[in-house]
């Protein structure tokens, strides 16, 4: 049964093993991979830094660096093994508003088809709730009909698809 945990040095092999699974360059969203783009990842010093970074980000007494926000990071994981990432994002800066919306996911490739993104997002609504939020945008890119549905099955309603700098994409509200 998968669950959703904080980021953690302990599964650094599992999360590399995933890593490994994308193409190169590829994004993850959700991870927060933005927070050590130039880091060498796979040391174990700067992955156990990069997960202390993602922990901290959600302190909101702590300044987030320019055109970031507060966000909180959940790994999804069975037993010791990475599936995905999670975030949730506090607030909505002009980007965010535009292209990545309030939370964002990812599935490592040979977790998906198994509904993990709609249980990790209908986990993550009410977390959501318990920041203050009525409702939250969630985006997709046009052509990920996985993610759409995952999000449909969530309550998400589609606002539009836009033409952004990262490509089309779906915007849905779901109401808390």
């Amino acid at each position: 049964m998968p669950e959703l945990t904080a980021p953690t040095g302990q599964l650094r092999s599992s999360w590399l093993a995933a890593r490994d699974e994308w193409p190169p360059g590829a994004h993850q969203d959700g991870t927060g991979l933005r927070l050590a783009p130039d880091a060498d990842i796979a040391s174990p010093e700067t992955f156990s830094a990069w997960v202390e970074q993602l922990k901290q980000q959600s302190d909101r007494s702590v300044a987030v660096g320019e055109g970031r926000v507060h966000a909180t990071h959940w790994w999804i994981v069975e037993g010791h093994c990475y599936l995905g990432a999670i975030d949730l994002r506090h607030y909505l800066n002009a980007l965010l508003l535009d292209v990545g919306g309030h939370i964002g996911y990812s599935i490592r490739p040979s977790a998906r088809r198994r509904g993990l993104a709609t249980w990790a997002l209908g986990a993550v609504l009410p977390e959501a709730r318990a920041l203050g939020l009525d409702r939250v945008l969630v985006t997709c890119d046009d052509d990920n009909v996985g993610s759409a549905r995952s999000i449909e099955r969530n309550g998400g309603v589609l606002e539009d698809a836009r033409t952004t700098d990262a490509g089309i994409k779906r915007r849905y509200w779901i109401t808390l």
